[in-house]
């Protein structure tokens, strides 16, 4: 009888530390899950910025002057 308690001792102590591994685990899929989220957020507002930037430079060529010219107005220069 006694040795059936010093088993179910061991074995209880093992359920916590997998429960515990498990929820760390758990944990930090999530973490990864909303940092992966937040890089493809990142690339939806650099491909508008793209297409601004873009749109930009072919609205100063339009108007007359080099490519060089509009890439450097298009960026803030004068």
């Amino acid at each position: 009888m006694a040795e059936e308690t010093i088993e179910s001792q061991k074995c209880s102590g093992k359920k916590k530390v997998m429960f515990a591994y498990g929820f760390i685990q758990l944990g930090s899929s999530l973490v990864s899950s909303l940092a992966l989220a937040a890089i493809a957020f990142g690339f939806c507002s650099i491909k508008k910025e793209s297409k601004l930037f873009n749109k930009c430079v072919t609205d100063v060529i339009e108007n007359g002057r080099s490519s060089s010219e509009a890439v450097r107005y298009c960026n803030g220069g004068k």
